[in-house]
C-alpha cells in the first residue's frame, strides 16, 4: 500500500493524526458545537453509523447508556478505513481532525436536532473521553482519546464476525472546561 501522505482527502485530512487548534476550537464553543448537550452528540455518531452502513448497503445501531454515564453507540457498518503505511495500522482520524464535508459550508447538513452536522470531531472534542473500537473485514483495532487527544496507540483486538464501529464516550454535563491550551482546561483538569 502506499504512503499516507499519498491517501486521497474525502472526509479527512489523512496527512494529519491530529489538529489540536481544531479540537480547541469545539471546545471553546460547545453551544454552537453541541446545541442540547448530550442528544446532539449521539446524533453525530448515528449520522456516521448512518454513513458507514450506506456504503455496505445496509446496517443497524444500538444506543446504550451505562449507569456509569458513558454512552455507546454500536454499528453494524463497514468500520472505520483502516490502512496500513509501512506495516503500521492508521485509521482515518475521524475523531481527532475536522471532517471538511461539514466544517464552513455555508449551507450545513442538519440533523435530526434540526442543528447542523459537523462530524465525530465534536464528539471527541467535547467528551472527557472517547474510545473508538472499529472491525472490518481485514482487522479491528481500539484507542482511546481524551477530548480528541489521543492517550493510547491504535491497538489491535480480536477480530469478530462482524463488521461495524463502536464509539463510547463519556461527556459529564454542564462541561465548564474550556481551554485555549489543549493540553490543560481551565478547571485544571489535563486535558491531553
Amino acid at each position: 500500500m502506499s504512503s499516507r501522505h499519498t491517501w486521497t482527502t474525502t472526509t479527512h485530512d489523512w496527512s494529519v493524526d491530529v489538529d489540536l487548534d481544531h479540537l480547541s476550537h469545539i471546545r471553546s464553543r460547545p453551544g454552537e458545537y453541541a446545541p442540547g448537550g448530550v442528544l446532539h452528540l449521539v446524533l453525530e455518531v448515528l449520522a456516521y453509523a448512518a454513513d458507514e452502513a450506506e456504503h455496505q448497503g445496509g446496517g443497524h445501531a444500538t444506543v446504550t447508556v451505562h449507569s456509569d454515564g458513558t454512552i455507546e453507540v454500536s454499528d453494524t457498518g463497514r468500520g472505520t478505513d483502516t490502512r496500513l503505511d509501512d506495516g503500521v495500522a492508521v485509521r482515518k482520524p475521524v475523531v481527532s481532525t475536522k471532517d471538511v464535508r461539514f466544517f464552513d459550508e455555508p449551507q450545513p447538513v442538519l440533523l435530526d436536532d434540526g442543528h447542523a452536522r459537523r462530524g465525530m470531531s465534536t464528539v471527541a472534542a467535547l467528551s472527557e473521553m472517547l474510545e473508538h473500537t472499529n472491525r472490518r473485514v481485514d482487522g479491528a483495532w481500539t484507542g482511546r482519546y481524551e477530548h480528541g487527544v489521543p492517550v493510547t496507540e491504535l491497538v489491535a483486538t480480536e477480530p469478530t464476525v462482524h463488521t461495524g464501529t463502536t464509539i463510547r464516550f463519556l461527556r459529564r454535563l454542564p462541561d465548564t472546561c474550556v481551554t485555549t491550551d489543549p493540553g490543560r482546561c481551565a478547571c485544571g483538569n489535563r486535558a491531553s
